[in-house]
């Protein structure tokens, strides 16, 4: 009964903290509409001081890697009338065992860019939530898809077929072109980007020019350092293995497992294989070659999977070859613009990959600066177009900021530790999630990029860390109980103000304060439809 009267109270209270942080939402909306003035990439005809200019450049943009963004970005200014020349290292179908997830936030992108297409025909599997358990409980976690047509859902693949159907409606453009070569470095004039460097297939070394380069080249770019400033933070790895022959809990769910000592992801990629990723701290990394990897798997890992998954993973551990590790990246978006030359993707910004974000800000990204792009009738004045293209880094972060700290904030609350309050935190969200309604669909179009406001973000993190100390305190708050509640406060505080500060606290929450955010395509005469 004490504990109905604790999950109760703690449930008024995190709803009269929403009720706050919907009053907040609405001014900052009547505000922003009396002040805002429409960006001219979406709803404005501009006519070009240079339209006759004839261009020298055989391409009007280089993209450098062809992955979900290069790729996806090639398509979508080619379909513009843009000359692009991509240039990625290799044209061979990725073998990731990351970019399987796609948010269902990152499929409505994909419909904008007219690529809806690229999920069909490769055993692709709908991907509609995640079943989450802890301690022998289970709570659904669904996406709230019900204002949508049924086709709209999350995905998920394998990387590489879905990446081959992007790159051959890229190619499918006459004015595309796709060569495999290896880019060296960018070519640098009097401070500004004139295109790069790279070496062709055959190796001969070559050089490409264009008015504007745009890299996107991965996690592993090394042509970052001269367009921004990074700062990569490994907390973890994730080792990835593909089970057969069985079926997750609830079909086209995914399952998180909190788990000591590692959380464990599980989620389809075809109709017949299951990925499981588990994610195990840095410091604790077992080695793959001599067998320790597998050893902890089969002992620590393996009495946490559900039962029906059991043979199937124990049998995936031992076949060889199958178990793989990647490095899980945090690297927070920290431009360093120069002119001729851009940076997206996670080239340019990273998070973790516990919630599968990371393709649904690519998308994002890529739908921007399409609409930015748009207006300009050609790009032959770098500085001008660098100043202009800085409004990408403001306009960008409602989806970005949104789900980068979501997933940075979750990989730290669902890592297992000895310290109580960790544990604290895990029961709040959990017990947050299980009070449903439009608490636990709030987390889920936050985490499912339906949702791009890092105001419910935080308002969601505030009411969970809320209804966490509710439970701590209630029936009676003894000295104990508040210093418990106390210490929990302090850990939310110590984790999400961090990722906030990083992402930047006024782009986040008070964009219009920004003077990029109403920046017009340079040299044009603005004719507002």
């Amino acid at each position: 009964m004490a504990e109905h009267y604790k999950v109760g109270a703690a449930s008024v209270i995190a709803r009269l903290v929403e009720l706050v942080f919907w009053y907040y939402n609405s001014l900052v909306r009547l505000w922003g509409l009396k002040k805002q003035k429409t960006p001219a990439s979406m709803e404005e005809y501009c006519v070009n001081k240079h339209g006759d200019r004839e261009a020298v450049e055989t391409t009007d943009i280089i993209i450098v890697g062809a992955g979900v963004a290069g790729a996806a970005l090639a398509y979508s200014l080619g379909k513009d009338g843009r000359r692009v020349h991509v240039i990625e290292r290799d044209m061979n179908a990725p073998r990731r065992i990351a970019g399987e997830n796609l948010m269902p936030g990152g499929y409505l992108k994909l419909i904008e860019l007219g690529l809806e297409d690229c999920v069909d025909e490769i055993d692709a599997q709908k991907f509609l939530g995640y079943v989450l358990y802890k301690d022998g409980n289970s709570i659904t976690v669904s996406f709230p898809l019900d204002k949508f047509p049924s086709d709209v859902a999350g995905r998920s693949f394998h990387n590489g077929r879905f990446v081959q159907k992007l790159r051959e409606k890229a190619a499918s453009l006459q004015n595309v072109s796709l060569e495999q070569g290896t880019v060296t470095s960018l070519i640098e004039e009097n401070e500004t980007v004139k295109g790069v460097h790279y070496k062709d297939k055959t190796g001969r070394l070559m050089t490409a020019h264009a008015p504007l380069t745009v890299v996107c080249d991965g996690c592993f770019s090394n042509l970052r350092r001269s367009l921004c400033n990074p700062e990569v933070d490994v907390p973890s790895y994730f080792v990835g293995f593909r089970l057969t022959d069985c079926k997750l809990p609830k079909e086209n769910y995914g399952a998180v497992i909190l788990a000591d000592p590692s959380p464990i992801l599980l989620y389809n990629i075809s109709s017949t294989e299951v990925r499981c990723m588990v994610d195990i701290p840095s410091r604790n990394l077992p080695s793959v070659s001599d067998g320790e990897m597998a050893h902890y798997l089969r002992t620590l890992v393996a009495p946490k999977v559900p039962p029906e998954l059991y043979t199937a993973f124990m049998s995936a551990i031992e076949k060889k070859d199958n178990i793989r590790v990647v490095p899980s990246k945090i690297m927070a978006a920290a431009p360093n613009p120069i002119p001729g030359a851009l940076l997206i993707g996670d080239a340019f910004n990273m998070r973790h990959p516990l919630t599968g974000g990371g393709m649904t800000v690519a998308l994002s990204d890529v739908v921007l600066l399409r609409d930015l792009l748009r207006p300009l009738r050609d790009l032959f004045d770098p500085y001008a177009i660098s100043k202009y293209l800085e409004s990408f880094y403001t306009l960008r972060k409602p989806m970005s900021s949104t789900i980068n700290i979501a997933a940075n904030v979750l990989q730290k609350v669902f890592r297992a530790s000895s310290d109580p309050t960790m544990e604290d935190m895990q029961q709040a969200y959990f017990g947050y999630l299980g009070l449903g309604g439009a608490l636990s669909n709030g987390v889920s179009a936050v985490l499912s990029g339906l949702c791009p406001r890092p105001s419910s973000l935080a308002f969601h993190f505030v009411a969970m860390t809320i209804y966490g100390v509710g439970r701590l305190l209630l029936p009676f708050p003894s000295p104990k109980r508040l210093w418990n509640g106390a210490k929990l406060l302090w850990v939310a505080s110590s984790i999400l103000f961090p990722f906030i500060w990083s992402e930047g606290v006024r782009q986040m929450f008070f964009p219009l304060t920004v003077p990029a955010y109403y920046r017009t395509p340079p040299g044009n005469k603005v004719i507002k439809v």
